[in-house]
């Protein structure tokens, strides 16, 4: 099939004014156009590609995996597991999604009972390490089916002030006693959606790790 004739008044075409051009340039300048090309090709690739979701899993004594989106992994707090963020555009920290071990002491009883009375020291725990740390409110949760325990707080980190939710997370099993500590900052100027501790996890980019988190 003929190609249809373009109309005068729509003027030349690119591949028209270009033609000339490349045929005219020399074989570097080919060479560095196309390699340019090419690298913008694969720039486009990789910002789809961290659109899509991704996933974390481990093995060991505590397997556990969680999937995520638009967010970066990055290196762990000591003794962490693992923690994902996603920076401003200053750089700081706007969200963090953090996986470290967790050991409570030999208890008897039921889950639900030594939760409370493990969290009275990990909260003077936090209290030591933030400052203007300021508790919102602890107790039992259930994330994914499984018995937890949240911690609510406000910290200042950096001179930034932060909404912080960390769970006691544990599979459920009689006489648990290892698991998880899922620590989760929201930057108090990252979204109109969070603003409190109470909402951390609970809609916006920390829901998805946290609403996917399983043992096993």
């Amino acid at each position: 099939m003929a190609a249809a004739a373009m109309k005068a008044e729509y003027g030349p075409t690119l591949g028209s004014i270009l033609g000339p051009r490349w045929r005219a340039a020399g074989r570097p300048t080919r060479i560095a156009v196309r390699a340019g090309a090419l690298l913008a090709l694969l720039v486009l690739v990789a910002a789809a590609l961290t659109l899509e979701n991704a996933g974390y899993s481990r093995g060991g004594r505590v397997p556990f995996s969680f999937g995520y989106r638009g967010l970066y992994r990055t290196t762990p707090e000591p003794g962490g597991y693992v923690r994902i963020v996603q920076r401003a555009p200053d750089g700081s920290i706007a969200y963090s999604f953090a996986v470290a071990p967790l050991l409570l002491p030999p208890y008897s009883g039921e889950l639900s009972g030594e939760l409370p009375l493990y969290a009275t020291g990990y909260i003077d725990a936090l209290r030591r390490r933030y400052s203007a740390f300021e508790l919102r409110g602890e107790g039992i949760s259930t994330v994914n089916g499984r018995t937890g325990y949240d911690v609510l707080y406000t910290a200042s980190i950096g001179g930034r002030r932060y909404y912080g939710r960390n769970v006691l997370l544990l599979p459920e099993r009689a006489g648990v006693r290892e698991g998880v500590e899922i620590a989760m900052l929201t930057s108090s100027t990252a979204s109109k959606q969070v603003r409190s501790p109470q909402e951390v996890a609970t809609t916006g980019i920390l829901l998805h790790p946290l609403k996917t988190f399983t043992f096993g």
